[in-house]
């Protein structure tokens, strides 16, 4: 299903707002513009399965230009606005693009990509006259919007994962046999209909389109007719001026949002009217069991939380009701069934930890041009069950609780320790604003705990500082889950998903001695 399914019914209804600008692109806009963006590609000569690349900023213009590729069933690579020139470049050649869409204040890093690159795409820039592209708004204006493309497949995003370890991995699914006039809700917009999206509810985006969830749940926002509101950054009063101003309903957000919303001062935060909402979906990451409880007192029974990756290989789902009867879990199987397994591939019994897996049917994606990745992800005998590389462990109820990621888990004197657990406790420090824990080599332990912190604004650091958080850990958790050394740094290197690039810190750290 896409846009013109509700043009019909809605020309007018807002189908983006961008919340900064208040600028609007309406049903029947998003529709004729989609439709005159697939023409250009086909124009080109594109055919079903071929990839373009958009390298934008939060825009007006960035999901018709992605609407626009699903319709000509191509694949769109949504590459990140942050990567430089040799990073962008890497995904255009990895990807083997045939054309290239960007705006006029990100096309300097394109043009300096591709004079690296292997591939000759086409190149497009939105907003004005660039040297060296072709001009989007003239292109897409002289197209025909009624002209009969023939059927062609629903196309796909081809999403590259950042992953813990070496360079980002473009996650390739088959296009099927479904086409994109076709009644069929994708797996997303099936998801947020479960959750009262539909017709006229409005949805907040404030996180970046070239992630895998934002650019998914705002597509899937667009199938049922919702008004997608993009928020071009993140910011605590923005968010929830934006919630106020646009009556929205539904939202998604990460774990550090909610920690950053959190510890806005009560009056800030109350100042606003919040009663429109209906539904808070998070995910992307681990989130402390305090915070999630402080989110609820402060919401209500609103906040859910799924897991799920940018694989789409799988899904669990749990709603704030559920997530009291279970705290810490990530929810059950709504998308696969979940398997956990030992080194062998064995399922271990409920209650024990190992790698988490999805089967499925048949295998869900493929890491294009990475056979050994594909094949690292699939389960050692059914090759139809695929894993993140997360390490958890059910209850006997078939509750996920997700422990940490396969690459940190700390294996410190022959005992395992889950950094997200020493991560949560050290979050609830008043002198704590952000932390990453992992291991690193120890002569005795094999590895140990470390603790990279960033704290609160006005904290001295030192060594004062240092026992005091240990100290607080040793409070709460075992003793050999204490971080054994500690350092600090200015600011995380978080995305703006809010995932943490830890393996980048972790290198850094490499044979450093604890302080």
């Amino acid at each position: 299903m896409h846009p013109g399914s509700h043009s019909v019914d809605a020309p007018d209804r807002p189908a983006v707002i961008v919340a900064g600008t208040g600028e609007v692109l309406t049903y029947a806009e998003l529709d004729d513009r989609s439709a005159r963006v697939a023409g250009l590609f086909v124009d080109r000569g594109l055919e079903p399965g071929d990839t373009v690349a958009l390298y934008a900023e939060n825009h007006l213009r960035y999901l018709e230009v992605v609407w626009g590729a699903l319709r000509a069933g191509l694949y769109l690579v949504a590459v990140n606005r942050s990567f430089g020139a040799a990073e962008l470049a890497y995904v255009l050649d990895d990807a083997g693009v045939r054309a290239v869409v960007t705006t006029t204040d990100a096309a300097a890093t394109v043009a300096e990509a591709l004079a690296t690159t292997t591939v000759r795409p086409h190149r497009w820039a939105i907003g004005g006259d660039v040297e060296g592209f072709e001009t989007y708004d003239e292109l897409v204006a002289g197209r025909d919007p009624t002209r009969a493309l023939g059927w062609r497949p629903r196309g796909d995003v081809l999403l590259y994962s950042s992953g813990s370890t070496g360079r980002p991995k473009g996650v390739l699914r088959p296009l099927g046999d479904v086409g994109v006039d076709d009644p069929e809700l994708g797996t997303a917009a099936v998801l947020l209909a479960g959750l009262g999206l539909s017709a006229g509810g409005v949805y907040l985006s404030p996180a970046p389109l070239h992630h895998a969830a934002p650019l998914r749940w705002c597509l899937a926002a667009h199938e049922v007719g919702a008004t997608v509101v993009v928020m071009e950054r993140f910011s605590e009063v923005a968010f929830l001026d934006a919630i106020e101003r646009h009556h929205v309903t539904h939202t998604q957000v990460v774990p550090t949002m909610l920690v950053r919303l959190l510890r806005l001062p009560t009056g800030e935060r109350d100042a606003h009217d919040l009663s429109s909402l209906r539904v808070v979906v998070h995910g992307a990451g681990p989130c402390p069991v305090d915070v999630k409880r402080r989110a609820i007192e402060w919401l209500g029974p609103i906040v859910h939380e799924y897991y799920a990756g940018t694989e789409v290989n799988g899904l669990t789902f749990i709603t704030a009701e559920q997530w009291l009867a279970h705290p810490g879990s990530v929810g059950r199987a709504v998308l696969g069934f979940v398997h956990v397994c030992d080194d062998d591939g064995a399922d271990v019994p409920a209650g024990r930890d190992g790698l988490v897996y999805f089967e499925r049917r048949r295998p869900p994606f493929e890491y294009l041009g990475a056979p050994e990745a594909t094949r690292r992800a699939q389960h050692p005998v059914h090759p139809t069950w695929t894993t993140l590389g997360d390490v958890g462990h059910v209850d006997d109820d078939g509750w996920l609780y997700l422990t940490d990621r396969r690459e940190f888990l700390v294996v410190t004197g022959g005992v395992n320790v889950a950094p997200a657990e020493v991560e949560g406790c050290l979050l609830m420090h008043p002198a704590v604003a952000d932390v990453a824990v992992f291991g690193l080599p120890d002569p005795d332990l094999g590895e140990r705990v470390h603790a990279v912190v960033q704290p609160a604004p006005g904290v001295d650091t030192g060594p004062e500082l240092v026992a005091a958080l240990r100290a607080f850990v040793r409070a709460h958790l075992a003793g050999y889950k204490v971080p054994r050394s500690v350092d600090f740094v200015e600011e995380l290197p978080r995305e703006a998903t809010g995932k943490l690039a830890k393996q980048r810190l972790r290198d850094d750290r490499l044979g450093a001695s604890p302080p």
